[in-house]
């Protein structure tokens, strides 16, 4: 008897581990897109809570505005959405309804929104053009609140999509954002990050190719991250969206976070320095973010649309449905290399479930 119950108690820790085993192994694979809906201009951050959060561009569902989109998860494939991390327009920009490309930082013990919006006053001025807001929280689910005023406004839209970088060699905390035709700048923050340092001034950092007419004519979504002794800078164009979507993700390096900066095309001396182009099932791949998992892999998060359902609505504009992709960054001879946007069964990222 006592033979059988053993036998009978090792069969169930057998088969408890066989599936918690497949359990994880399924956990250690993923496939695109990890958010099947609308959700541009990804930026992504870890927080101490060993979770990762994700703010996106507004976006429009069951006839209700979300200001900036926010989403969590353990593991960078499975994700939970929270609702608004904005939930409250800013005075400035309270009549609008156009908030793009948000970025996040944690400093101390609050954290920081940087996004993009349109001020009231391009109700009635037609060259009042797009701003760039601050807001800050205690949480990185936010609700995050504006801090009053814009920190910087100008015409068209040339200041949008901001992204934040600490550089650890000076201590400088720097912003890098533009688009509008012009090119990718950098300028000085204050240590709180909610004004530009005094005495500090933009320098242009990477210019679209816009005098030959050549690819891209059109660059944005700078985000900059930093890898054997190199600074990165990734960009993207031409046009996000729209029936001439043509995005593709770029990248530039440096030895200093505020440049010069060479771009891959200049170093190879291609025509385009493209390291993430559009494929058969996905259209347009770009804006993105870079991520480390637990194991101190870096990882791309952008958005891509999916050529079989390019709209949230039959109403939308062609190439308007932008979802979340991810796909591993491979470091070879000094610059990134990516296998994507991968449409099959991938190596999901190593997160601290899986040790």
């Amino acid at each position: 008897m006592i033979a059988k119950r053993c036998a009978a108690l090792l069969s169930v820790l057998l088969i408890s581990a066989g599936a918690a085993a497949a359990e994880s192994s399924a956990a250690r694979v993923y496939t695109n897109p990890v958010i099947n809906a609308d959700f541009p201009d990804p930026a992504v951050v870890s927080a101490p809570d060993r979770s990762y959060y994700a703010y996106a561009t507004q976006t429009e569902r069951n006839g209700h505005w979300t200001n900036i989109q926010l989403a969590r998860s353990a593991d960078l494939v499975h994700w939970n959405m929270l609702g608004d991390a904005l939930p409250q327009k800013p005075g400035w920009a309270s009549r609008t309804q156009d908030f793009w490309a948000p970025h996040v930082i944690r400093s101390g013990a609050r954290y920081i929104l940087y996004f993009s919006a349109e001020p009231d006053t391009a109700l009635t001025d037609p060259k009042a053009g797009m701003c760039l807001g601050v807001a800050t929280a205690s949480s990185p689910r936010g609700p995050f609140v504006d801090i009053g005023h814009p920190l910087r406004c100008g015409p068209s839209f040339v200041n949008i999509d901001p992204m934040v970088f600490d550089d650890p060699a000076t201590g400088k905390r720097l912003l890098y954002w533009g688009s509008g035709f012009e090119p990718i700048r950098v300028q000085e923050l204050s240590r709180d990050g909610l004004s530009f340092a005094p005495g500090s001034a933009p320098r242009d950092l990477v210019s679209p190719n816009g005098a030959n007419g050549s690819f891209p004519v059109l660059i944005e979504g700078s985000w900059v991250t930093r890898h054997g002794g190199w600074y990165y800078l990734f960009y993207s164009g031409d046009n996000c969206c729209g029936p001439k979507a043509n995005y593709a993700v770029m990248v530039a390096r440096s030895r200093h976070a505020a440049g010069p900066f060479q771009t891959l095309e200049q170093a190879n001396g291609t025509p385009h320095g493209i390291v993430l182009a559009q494929s058969a099932k996905w259209r347009a791949p770009g804006h993105n973010s870079v991520i480390a998992d637990a194991a101190g892999t870096d990882w791309i998060v952008y958005h891509a649309v999916d050529t079989a359902r390019p709209r949230e609505k039959s109403t939308d504009d062609l190439n308007t449905r932008r979802v979340l992709l991810i796909d591993r960054i491979n470091w070879r001879a000094g610059w990134p290399s990516i296998d994507g946007p991968s449409s099959t069964q991938r190596k999901a990222p190593w997160t601290a479930a899986h040790r």
